[in-house]
Parts: structure tokens; sequence; C-alpha cells
């Protein structure tokens, strides 16, 4: 996904952001589309790659009745966001090689990868959300109400994550005004110091509540090993295996989550339109390479989505189960 910032004619010196090419191009009589690049080829398999795996999760929640648990609701809302990423680079490979850049293809792919990705975090809240509910409230989980809350959170993050998105298409934007500028052109420093900091609160947030879960689980597996005398040894041996593949795996949630998130937060709140533009190359990549790895660990690890996926693909060796589990290995 990073781009021969010298290939395309990029001087690091301005500061330009190479996400967001710059719009230098009244000067000449006639545009001529740059040569294709390795890194342009990159970016378009990507996009299309990120775009396909999400598709395909949000095409078999959706399409599947039984995989209407609050769970799959965010995991769907998650899955559309990360396939609006996919979009939005697919769209910047099409306006810097194919077709001459403008300022309103500028806008439209800024404001489609705010909105994604901003959609993409609050789900990633909502999941770690879930998560904690589901182990502390058990028995209410999946009921009704708790399928409407989870509607009702996801109507707030696709409408706060659709108005925040529209601010460089409402002017929030430094085309006429360079000095203005953050390392991710077109946005502005303000609007993207707002947007990194919203980021980093988002980001807090879910490890507070994957700390919870932990607390949680903690209290689970200490009732389970004071009851362990009335358990078969082979029951309390799977407990304990259980457990500890559960903490492996939320491990490597954390690991991934912070390690793609943090960078670029932390770059949108420090960095400046003078600053090299291969520091945001190197942040925005993780967060972009998010939406490629969130399919793997949080849909398709889930036994209810890939048994859907498995009969979809084999229809004659699996059968649907119409019962959803509990989403603990989601």
């Amino acid at each position: 996904m990073i781009l021969n910032a010298s290939e395309l004619g990029w001087d690091e010196s301005s500061g330009s952001d190479p996400f967001f090419p710059l719009d230098q191009l009244e000067s000449s009589p006639e545009y001529e589309v740059p040569p294709l690049t390795v890194w342009g080829v990159a970016l378009c398999i990507s996009g299309t790659l990120i775009a396909t795996e999400n598709a395909i999760v949000v095409t078999t929640i959706l399409a599947t009745p039984s995989l209407r648990a609050p769970v799959f609701l965010l995991l769907a809302s998650l899955g559309l966001a990360d396939l609006l990423a996919g979009v939005a680079l697919i769209l910047h490979f099409l306006f810097l090689f194919c077709v001459e850049p403008s300022d309103w293809s500028e806008l439209i792919t800024s404001g489609l990868l705010v909105t994604s990705l901003t959609a993409s975090l609050c789900s990633l809240m909502g999941v770690a959300l879930d998560r904690y509910l589901s182990l502390s409230n058990a028995l209410t989980y999946g009921s009704s109400q708790s399928r409407n809350r989870a509607a009702i959170l996801l109507l707030l993050v696709w409408v706060g994550a659709c108005i925040i998105g529209a601010g460089p298409a409402m002017g929030w934007h430094c085309l006429g005004m360079p000095n203005s500028c953050s390392v991710a052109r077109p946005l502005t420093r303000t609007y993207l110091s707002l947007l990194c900091g919203g980021f980093l609160v988002v980001v807090m947030i879910t490890l507070q509540l994957y700390a919870g879960i932990c607390r949680v689980a903690r209290r689970h597996a200490h009732a389970i090993a004071t009851q362990r005398h009335f358990l078969p040894a082979n029951h309390s041996y799977a407990s304990k295996h259980s457990s500890g593949r559960g903490f492996s795996r939320l491990i490597l949630v954390l690991s991934v989550f912070v390690g793609c998130w943090m960078p670029f937060s932390l770059w949108g709140l420090l960095g400046d339109a003078s600053s090299p533009p291969l520091y945001t190359y190197a942040t925005l990549v993780p967060a972009a390479g998010s939406s490629l790895l969130n399919p793997i660990l949080y849909s398709l690890r889930n036994k209810d989505i890939r048994k859907v996926l498995l009969q979809a693909c084999c229809p004659h060796r699996y059968t649907q189960n119409t019962h959803t589990n509990y989403p603990a290995d989601v």
C-alpha cells in the first residue's frame, strides 16, 4: 500500500502526504498519467483483497438468519467498515494511475478513508464491549433487548463516522491553504489532531474493556478451580487448556490492535506538514492493514461463521447448525 514517492514526483521537503497526492497539475497544459509502479500494484492488490474478504464476511452474516446475535451485528459492521477501506484504496489507485487527480478525488478518497477507519475502530470497541457483556451477563446475552442495544450502538457509530468523514468535503481541508496541512493531506492539522485524539481515546477504552474481560475470566477460572475436586480430571484439564488458549488469543488480538492503531494516532498528533512523508507511510500502512487482518482475527475464527462458509463451499459434507453459540471464540 506504500507508493514510491520519488517515482511519482513527490518532494519530501514539502511535507505532503503520499497517501493523498498533491494536486499540482494546473501549471502543465496536459496531464501525463504516472507510470505504474510496484507500489501502485501493491496498493490495488491490497485494496482488492481487503474488499473481497470483508465482502465475504458481510454477505455471510447478513444472509444467515441464525447469525443474529449482537456480536454478529458488530462483526458485520466491522466488515462493512473494512470493506469501505478497501474500496477507498482502489479508488485512490484509480485516481492516481488511471485518471487525472483533482481536488474532488482527494476529498472523496480522504473522506471515505476517514469514515471507514473511524467506523472500523469504533466497531472494534463495540466487539470488546460485547465480549465483556457476554461474560458478565451470560444469562441475558442474546436477548432481543441486547440486539436492540447493539443496533442502536451501530447506528450511533455509523452516523458519527459519516459526520466525521464528511469534514473534508464540508470545507475542513487545506487544498487552498498549504500551510495548514497535516501529515495527511488534504486534512488540516486541527482536524487530524482531533481525529487522532479521538482514536487514542477509543483505543484506551477498548484496552480497559479487555482488562475487564481478563478480570471476569480470572474470576470464572477461580470459580472452576474451587470446584475442581467435583469435576472429572479430564474436564479440569480441558477447562485449564481452554482458558490458556483464550488468553493467548486475547494477547494476539490486543497486540495487533495496538500495533495497527497506535502509531498513526500518535504520529497524527506529533507530525505536521513539514514532516517527511515516509513517516506517514510507515504509520498509515498498519492502520490500513488492520482492515486486512480484522476478518481473520474476529470473523473467520468464529466457528459459527466458519460453519456457514464450509456449508456454502461443501454443502454435502457440512450441515448448518441452527443454534448460535456464545461468542467466546470471537
